[in-house]
């Protein structure tokens, strides 16, 4: 979905699967509409049938190499809810402290990795350099901090499952093992770099805001509902919690239970994508579009619920107030006031001394035909829905990732900014990087929308009014 420059140097599109962008122009030259095709197919729903339901939390995290960690705490969620249990408390802190981990890794990959390239370099710079190679060239202190970041996300997890990619950890009923002294302590000791490497990437993006507001107001800004996660005050919960839905507004639209998702969330489908286009049932499609992920946690939630989060938060809101409150490019912002909210919460879920319990695991027999779990990914909420018969063996499930949430946001969004700047039929470089720029704000995972099989092209074209192609890029 990349021009051909920045495909040729970098062959990662800076997101995770494979899509295409078309974009359709008038007789007049003008944006008249844009489109993002997602072009894999799914099939996860389908090949896991048959399979005994303990194995799921396994099965699913190999949907994807970037967020494993999501899948496998949200499948393990519906298996403990055909099981019905209640897992140990140190299995939740454990499981909590393994998706804190999976947070710290993938929000400092995005924003260092795939978002740092067009923040720090510019949306026109030279593609041979607009990549992660000219982002260590120009700034290679800060870039190696990244990667340190990154690593002590990986590093949770591996202490916890036992690999950074792919753990072996949560299981129904609680955790496979517990955590050690020695463990907790080496882990303990990362904090206070990872802590100054946050704020210092907190302080690159509110800058970075600040001398771009007039891009910011215009790009990709549009009103829309918000989907996340809070407990029963109001505070965002990644882990568990309520499933709210507030509108542009801030009223409350909805807040239910996860095993009640489907009373409020539809899904459309159409002809040009195999992405599904979930929508808020009392608008309908499209009007019931929401969004999911960083900027909507930070709309739908009334506080983070730790000290230097909630600080963040405070800055943020002040910025945002209404005019900015649907502008794609504030995901970045939030996405490291996030970052800051999982160390806090990394850091005082190893500083409690019940972490180290020996009690984490409580075993059961299935006991109901259906199990929802439901967890707020790194890019926004992940639901595994699963249905079992009397032994046990899947016949049913039903998976909506946080980039289905917002597929029809990303559609909407690389229209706006298409429509924004693309002017006279006039097609740089520059331009076409900021229509995959919009869809970068979402950190989408693709591969995990659609389960992909294979590989397939990625590919961007201009059609003009007559329905003819006149411009086309493709990896």
């Amino acid at each position: 979905m990349t021009t051909a420059t920045l495909i040729t140097i970098n062959p990662i599109s800076r997101l995770e699967g494979h899509g295409k962008v078309t974009v359709h122009l008038d007789d007049h030259g003008e944006v008249d509409e844009a489109f993002f095709h997602i072009t894999q197919f799914r099939g996860y729903e389908y090949f896991c049938h048959g399979r005994p339901f303990e194995e799921m939390p396994i099965i699913t995290q190999r949907i994807c190499g970037i967020c494993p960690v999501s899948h496998h705490l949200a499948s393990v969620k519906a298996c403990d809810a055909i099981c019905g249990v209640q897992i140990p408390e140190t299995a939740g802190m454990l499981r909590e402290l393994l998706h804190m981990g999976q947070y710290i890794q993938s929000h400092a990959l995005h924003f260092f990795h795939l978002a740092s390239p067009d923040l720090l370099l510019g949306w026109d710079s030279d593609p041979a350099k607009r990549n992660v190679i000219g982002v260590i060239e120009a700034a290679p202190e800060l870039a190696r901090r990244g990667i340190r970041l990154r690593k002590f996300g990986q590093d949770i997890i591996a202490a916890l499952g036992g690999k950074k990619v792919h753990p072996v950890f949560a299981v129904p009923g609680g955790v496979t093992h517990a955590l050690s002294e020695s463990a907790r302590n080496q882990l303990l000791a990362g904090f206070e770099e990872a802590f100054q490497t946050a704020h210092t990437a907190l302080a690159i993006i509110q800058g970075w805001i600040d001398q771009n507001m007039a891009d910011v107001q215009v790009f990709a800004n549009f009103p829309s509902h918000y989907a996340a996660l809070v407990d029963a005050q109001g505070r965002l919960q990644l882990y568990d919690g309520f499933l709210r839905v507030k509108g542009h507004a801030g009223d409350i639209l909805a807040q239910f239970e996860s095993r009640q998702y489907l009373d409020f969330i539809g899904e459309h489908v159409e002809p040009w994508s195999y992405m599904k286009f979930p929508f808020f049932k009392d608008q309908g499609y499209p009007e019931g579009c929401y969004r999911v992920g960083p900027l909507a946690r930070l709309n739908a939630a009334d506080a983070m619920g730790t000290p230097q989060a909630d600080a963040a938060l405070k800055l943020y809101r002040k910025i945002a107030k209404t005019n900015l409150k649907g502008a794609s490019l504030m995901y970045h912002y939030a996405r490291m006031i996030e970052l800051l909210y999982a160390l806090e919460k990394a850091q005082a879920l190893l500083s409690d001394k019940r972490i180290c319990a020996k009690e984490v695991r409580t075993t059961a027999a299935p006991a109901h035909a259906e199990g929802v779990g439901i967890i707020e990914a790194p890019r926004g909420i992940l639901i595994h829905h699963y249905g079992v018969d009397d032994f046990g063996t899947i016949n049913k499930v039903n998976l909506i990732v946080a980039t289905g949430h917002n597929n029809i946001a990303m559609n909407r969004a690389v229209t706006r900014v298409a429509k924004e700047y693309i002017r006279n039929g006039e097609i740089r470089e520059g331009i076409l990087n900021r229509i995959e720029g919009a869809i970068r704000c979402y950190d989408p995972c693709l591969s995990c929308a659609t389960h992909a099989l294979g590989q397939m092209q990625m590919i961007l074209q201009v059609i003009d009014a007559a329905g003819q192609c006149i411009h086309q890029t493709a990896r």
